[in-house]
C-alpha cells in the first residue's frame, strides 16, 4: 500500500498542473467574472436610477421577502454551489481525457518506461495508479477547488444583496452548502464506476499505440460505427446505429463527463421540468443518481473498462517500441 500510495502521489506531482492549476486557474477566473459583473450590475443600476432607495443606500429587499422567497434565494445560491462545482468537473473531465491518453504511451516515448521497469514495482501497481489518479483523484481535487470557489462566489452574492437590505444571516440561513457538498462527495464512487470505460478505452490506445493515439482513441468508435451501419444496411445485422452510437461510441469517449449516468434514470423529465430551485437540488441529489446502479448500462461498461484496463496492463508489460 505504501508503495501504491507514492505512485499516486508521483502522479500527482507529474500533472499537477491539469490536476490542481487548471481547476484552481478556472476558480479564480469565475471569482473575478463574478465580482466584475456585481460591480457593474451596481455602477450602472446607481447610474440610471434602477434601485429604489429607502433614506440611504438600500433597496429594502428586507421588507419584500417573505420566507419562501428567501427560500427560493437560497436554493438558487445553492445551485450556484452546484453549478460552480460540475463547472469544474466539467474542466477536470477534459484533463482527465488528455491525461490518459499519454498515460502509457508518454513513458514510452521519452523511454522512461526503462527506468520504471527497473523498479520493483509491478506494472499493475503502475496502472492502477494512473486509474485512480484518473478516476479519483482529479474528482476529488477539482471538487474541492468547485466547494470553495462556490462558496467565495455565495458569500459575494449575499454582501452584496446585504447592500440593499437583506439581512445577510437571515440568507444564509435559507442555503445548505453542507447539503449540496455531501451529495456531491457521495457521488464520486458513483463516477469511478461510470468512467471506467473512457479511461479504460483511453488507457488501452495509449498503451498499444506507437504513434498518434489520439486519432486512434477518436477514430476507432467512429469508424466502427460506420461499419455497423454498413452491415445493418446489408442486412447481416441487426444493432442499430443509434443504440450502437449512444451504447458504444458515446460510452467509449464520453463517460469521463460527470453526471452522463442521469440518462438512465427513469425519472429524467422531473428534473428538466423543475420549477423550482429546491425541486431541481432533489432531482440532482443522491437518490436520484444511484438509482442508475439497477441499470445494466452501468456494469457492462464497468466490466468492459475493467477488461481494457487489463489488456492495457498486459501491453505494458510486453510492449517493445524499440
Amino acid at each position: 500500500m505504501k508503495t501504491f500510495y507514492w505512485l499516486v502521489k508521483r502522479e500527482f506531482w507529474e500533472h499537477r498542473g491539469g490536476f490542481l492549476w487548471t481547476p484552481v486557474i478556472v476558480g479564480g477566473l469565475s471569482l473575478l467574472l463574478t465580482l466584475m459583473s456585481l460591480v457593474t450590475g451596481e455602477v450602472l443600476g446607481r447610474r440610471n436610477n434602477l434601485f429604489r432607495f429607502d433614506g440611504g443606500d438600500s433597496i429594502g429587499l428586507n421588507g419584500h421577502l417573505d420566507a419562501s422567497m428567501l427560500d427560493n434565494v437560497g436554493g438558487v445560491l445553492d445551485c450556484v454551489l452546484f453549478g460552480v462545482i460540475a463547472l469544474m468537473l466539467g474542466i477536470m473531465a477534459i484533463v482527465v481525457f488528455f491525461y490518459c491518453l499519454g498515460s502509457l504511451y508518454n513513458d514510452r516515448r521519452d523511454r522512461s518506461i526503462l527506468f520504471w521497469k527497473s523498479l520493483p514495482i509491478s506494472d499493475g501497481q503502475t496502472v492502477l495508479a494512473k486509474v485512480t489518479s484518473a478516476t479519483l483523484v482529479a474528482p476529488v481535487i477539482a471538487c474541492s477547488v468547485g466547494v470553495i470557489t462556490g462558496l467565495l462566489m455565495m458569500v459575494m452574492v449575499a454582501c452584496v444583496a446585504s447592500i440593499h437590505g437583506l439581512n445577510l444571516w437571515q440568507l444564509l440561513l435559507h442555503v445548505h452548502p453542507l447539503q449540496v457538498i455531501a451529495s456531491v462527495i457521495a457521488l464520486i464512487p458513483l463516477y469511478v464506476i461510470w468512467a471506467l470505460p473512457t479511461a479504460g478505452w483511453l488507457m488501452l490506445c495509449s498503451a498499444w499505440s506507437r504513434s498518434m493515439p489520439f486519432l486512434w482513441a477518436l477514430l476507432l468508435p467512429p469508424a466502427s460505427l460506420l461499419i455497423v451501419w454498413w452491415f445493418g444496411l446489408l442486412g447481416l445485422f441487426k444493432v442499430g446505429a443509434g443504440w450502437f452510437w449512444g451504447n458504444v461510441v458515446v460510452r467509449l469517449l464520453m463517460s469521463l463527463v460527470p453526471g452522463g449516468w442521469l440518462r438512465d434514470v427513469p425519472t429524467l423529465g422531473n428534473g428538466l421540468h423543475a420549477n423550482t430551485p429546491d425541486a431541481l437540488l432533489d432531482f440532482l441529489g443522491v437518490a436520484q443518481n444511484y438509482a442508475t446502479l439497477v441499470s445494466p448500462d452501468l456494469w457492462i461498461g464497468a466490466i468492459a473498462g475493467v477488461v481494457m484496463i487489463a489488456a492495457a496492463t498486459w501491453l505494458r508489460r510486453w510492449r517493445d517500441d524499440s
